[in-house]
């Protein structure tokens, strides 16, 4: 069997879906656009394409990268099937030529479509959509799934392991200001934190503890952040009723977690001993949250959310042969 992912693959969580079919024996490959770069011939046609995009909506940058999703097609041949992540990427034309070269079509949508609308591409484009927000599979009739856990789960710690309280590493986005908020609770209850603000410039009235720095954290160095921490922050995106990686990195580093997704509670693994769930204008924490350790869920309940049964459940769930 031949499995294709087209994805842009910033993080590089969506690497360990190919490792998890070629585990599995499958012919897989990634066409990451994310790897794509283009390069301007001279700085006339940078000018030229700036112009473009303002008068005529025309962007040079994404066409090429449009043509090289196509030309990575032609050179891989036809595919059993061909999944496709954020698909409201990519112009419906491309959509209609991409499909060409598969016997099944799917999409995964892990952002809302309150955020990146997609009525655009459900006119017969795509034969399953799957998406991770709770509204869109209610409004859309979509397929549910979750994101993954994507590593080996780690071994449980102790609360007085830990270097310090809490970990949370986040963009530069409307979630600043809950940020800074979540930061102003733990100072008052005394709790250390690592909170890593990541983008180019430094946001003007930073809590002085939240640190900032340009460039992304690599994995390695993320996997001992994440190992020091007792609890883990996870802030959800205005409009979000999907699970974020960092549910999922907590509960494969079987850590504690403050989250202001309120929808959490309604999965089967929450429990309020592990998860605290908070206002992002004003959450309440207690230090007595990180005094209690962590409450291992059962195997059956934690394998739902690993990405073997994440492969499992997308690309063979309707009786493939694997």
């Amino acid at each position: 069997m031949k499995i294709c992912l087209i994805s842009f693959d910033h993080w590089e969580y969506d690497q360990h879906i190919i490792k998890a079919l070629k585990d599995k024996n499958i012919e897989a490959h990634h066409i990451n656009t994310g790897k794509f770069k283009y390069k301007y011939p001279t700085p006339f046609h940078r000018i030229t394409n700036s112009l473009s995009k303002t008068l005529l909506k025309r962007n040079i940058k994404k066409i090429k990268q449009h043509q090289y999703i196509l030309d990575e097609l032609k050179k891989l041949g036809p595919q059993d099937k061909i999944l496709v992540i954020n698909p409201e990427l990519i112009p419906v034309t491309i959509h209609r030529h991409i499909k060409t070269y598969t016997k099944e079509y799917i999409a995964y949508l892990y952002d809302s479509s309150k955020r990146y609308p997609i009525d655009h591409l459900l006119d017969n484009i795509f034969d399953r959509i799957f998406s991770f927000d709770s509204d869109d599979v209610a409004q859309y009739g979509f397929s549910p799934i979750s994101n993954y856990i994507y590593m080996d789960k780690k071994p449980l710690q102790q609360p007085n392991e830990a270097t310090y309280g809490a970990f949370m590493i986040l963009s530069i986005d409307e979630r600043l200001q809950a940020l800074n908020s979540i930061a102003n609770s733990l100072d008052s209850i005394n709790v250390k934190y690592n909170f890593m603000l990541v983008g180019k410039h430094k946001p003007a009235g930073l809590n002085p503890n939240i640190k900032h720095q340009r460039d992304i954290i690599k994995l390695d160095k993320l996997d001992q952040y994440m190992n020091d921490a007792r609890v883990f922050v996870d802030i959800v995106r205005v409009n979000q009723t999907g699970l974020s990686f960092r549910v999922f990195d907590s509960l494969c580093y079987q850590k504690k977690l403050i989250t202001t997704n309120k929808t959490i509670k309604d999965y089967d693994f929450y429990n309020p001993n592990n998860i605290l769930i908070v206002d992002a204008d004003n959450p309440v924490i207690e230090a007595s949250f990180f005094e209690t350790p962590y409450e291992p869920l059962s195997e059956n309940i934690y394998y739902k959310y690993t990405i073997d049964n994440w492969v499992n459940t997308v690309f063979f769930d309707k009786g493939d042969t694997i």
